[in-house]
């Protein structure tokens, strides 16, 4: 089985580890790495460690394509990233071990000309003839309008793909109305998308289940250290990880995405998706970078995900 991730405006990740971080004195640095980021990007690298056959495509500025090409070439990923004028943008974390934070310092990106755009539309056309599973992930890149992600979620259907969704703001609220199977927000974007402020687990559990319909088929609210929440027309459950030692917030919720997906290709039920899901994100923050461990590792963090059902009539 094939799954495509799309990426239209990817990142450089630039990390930088500092202890006792502060804002507005002079910080000292532990270490210092580049990654290949960009939240398709990271779901198709996880999803090509779990052994995934997996291609990309988006947009890359082709001033500073070796770092992606290099991952790409390394990971086995299949590599349809449309080339444009200019350099990818590069992302800073500032990643305080010491505190468990991480400093989020994003730029935003380059405009596609015309010409990108239009090819981008038609490689994405092509790759559902081929993968079952398309996943668009990550924010739109300026000059792109808010319905972007919806045109091509409307395209897609006509091949009877199944597509997830993660994004925020109205590029989320406009590609929802056109329909993709699962979509994975976090508590403020729940909260965004449906115009309620959600505090306790009932009201986020009749939030997440107000949004289903005939073609939304999932719904997973992460919660950050609580876990996540997953919401089925049916069934609903909670899935809560171990404690660990965080090294990065990071790509984490991409893990779980690619860990989602994993699970639904398999066919997993859903306290199984939710399991292998939860397994991912721990593996992404407990370590740096965009690679998972052995899968050994990985079966032992999902043996210790806590499952609880979330009973319907509780909302």
């Amino acid at each position: 089985m094939k799954i495509a991730t799309v990426t239209l405006n990817p990142a450089i990740d630039q990390t930088v580890s500092v202890d006792n971080f502060q804002a507005g004195i002079v910080n000292r640095s532990r270490a210092m790495r580049f990654d290949a980021g960009g939240k398709g990007v990271n779901v198709a690298s996880f999803l090509a460690d779990y052994g995934m056959d997996v291609l990309v495509t988006g947009f890359l500025g082709e001033e500073n394509t070796d770092i992606f090409e290099r991952h790409f070439a390394r990971k086995k990923i299949e590599d349809h990233f449309i080339r444009v004028p200019g350099e990818t943008r590069v992302n800073i974390k500032i990643m305080d071990e010491h505190n468990q934070e991480t400093t989020d310092l994003n730029t935003s990106g380059q405009t596609p000309g015309e010409y990108a755009v239009n090819r981008l539309t038609e490689q994405v056309e092509v790759l559902a003839e081929a993968c079952e599973w398309i996943v668009l992930s990550g924010n739109l890149p300026p000059g792109l309008s808010s319905n972007f992600y919806a045109d091509l979620i409307q395209s897609i259907k006509k091949k009877n793909r199944s597509i997830v969704l993660d994004t925020s703001g109205e590029a989320l609220r406009e590609g929802l109305e056109a329909g993709p199977c699962m979509i994975k927000p976090n508590m403020d974007e729940l909260s965004q998308l449906t115009g309620k402020e959600l505090k306790e687990l009932t009201e986020v559990h009749s939030a997440a289940r107000s949004l289903l319909n005939d073609d939304l088929q999932l719904v997973v609210v992460s919660m950050g250290a609580d876990g996540a929440l997953l919401v089925k027309k049916d069934e609903a459950l909670i899935a809560v990880p171990p404690a660990v030692t965080l090294k990065s917030t990071v790509g984490a919720g991409d893990a779980m995405v690619a860990g989602l997906v994993a699970g639904l290709a398999k066919e997993l039920a859903l306290a199984g998706c939710a399991r292998l899901a939860t397994a991912f994100s721990i593996s992404a923050i407990t370590r740096l970078g965009r690679d998972l461990p052995a899968i050994a590792e990985i079966e032992s963090y999902r043996k210790q995900v806590v499952i609880t059902p979330f009973e319907i009539e509780q909302s």
